[in-house]
């Protein structure tokens, strides 16, 4: 494909799906030492959603897919491609083939990314390439995840933070591209920071063989520092992305960031010098999902009537690997 004939990337629809169950901070009050204000205060979260035990990332995704692929007016037999950014799927080899058989997607190819909480970003920018090198018309992004499975429930510095859910957009083909600008970036010196990691023990096999026996642990991270590396990082990859978009902070509609602090987006906004009204937030209902947390808050916002066509987006995810990127785009297929 020549440079003229390369097509470009629109968002035209989205989809959100949560489970009914809500844990409020007063509900954790009851299991750890804790209480509404000490979380709200530090956090910004007042509750979370939690899967049923007979729940399934599976059942999230695929319900947040339909509703994407409805919104941009296909039939879920056009999605040519989906990619699942989960960092916890319900099979170990990836879950996105059980959504594309949930969906009857028949023509998709799928698989999972696994990038955290930086996975929704992450993953625009790799639908992207697919659709503007022609491999790929529509594509289905997803993100999921159910970090309610791997909380220590009775550790209070993480249990407060976390909930479960799932987001979704459709990527379309287009004569003008509306991803403006992208940076990403990893960090692995600091992967200690943020984890949710595999422990065993030596397991006999046979005579002079052992393998390792064990499972993946629940989650521990270092508060402080991770917030310290958001606070600094996601300014600087916004302001990244923009520089590649030769946009000027000063064109952002809106402000749209992983929802895992209320701190971490008002000190991003503030060093953006963003105003606060531009900043999309919905993380005193949900909590952190995740890879979710992105798609979540543009989905109620698009349906609430905030986001409009043609509006400047700076998306930003950041989080365990450690891992931080940012995307600019322009909602929707405007000419603009």
């Amino acid at each position: 494909m020549t440079l003229e004939q390369r097509v470009g990337i629109a968002i035209t629809g989205s989809g959100s799906a949560l489970p009914e169950r809500m844990i409020t901070n007063d509900d954790l009050g009851q299991i750890v030492e804790t209480s509404d204000e000490w979380i709200a205060t530090r956090t910004g979260i007042r509750q979370r959603r939690v899967i049923a035990p007979d729940g399934s990332l599976t059942d999230l995704a695929t319900q947040a897919g339909v509703k994407a692929i409805a919104a941009a007016g296909l039939a879920v037999t056009e999605i040519d491609l989906i990619i699942l950014a989960t960092s916890t799927p319900d099979d170990l080899f990836g879950s996105a083939g059980t959504v594309q058989a949930g969906l009857g997607a028949t023509r998709a190819v799928a698989f999972d990314l696994t990038a955290a909480c930086s996975g929704f970003v992450f993953g625009l920018v790799t639908a992207a390439q697919f659709i503007r090198t022609g491999a790929y018309q529509n594509i289905l992004l997803i993100g999921a995840d159910v970090l309610s499975r791997w909380v220590d429930w009775g550790d209070r510095r993480t249990c407060i933070l976390f909930g479960d859910g799932a987001g979704a957009v459709v990527l379309q083909s287009n004569p003008v591209d509306q991803l403006l600008g992208f940076s990403m970036h990893s960090d692995g010196q600091l992967n200690h920071q943020l984890n949710l990691g595999y422990q065993g023990q030596a397991k006999p096999l046979m005579a002079d063989v052992e393998l390792s026996d064990g499972t993946f642990q629940s989650v521990t991270m270092n508060g402080q520092e991770v917030y310290r590396f958001a606070v600094r990082r996601v300014p600087e990859v916004v302001g990244k992305a923009l520089f590649q978009a030769g946009l000027p902070p000063e064109a952002i509609d809106w402000l749209v960031l992983h929802q895992a602090n209320q701190r971490i987006l008002d000190a991003a906004a503030s060093r953006l010098k963003v105003p606060p009204e531009k900043v999309l937030s919905n993380v005193a209902n949900y909590g952190n999902t995740s890879a979710a947390t992105i798609p979540i808050v543009l989905d109620e916002s698009v349906r609430q009537g905030k986001i409009l066509p043609g509006q400047c987006l700076a998306m930003a995810g950041f989080g365990a690997g450690l891992s931080w990127g940012a995307a600019i785009v322009r909602w929707g297929k405007s000419e603009v």
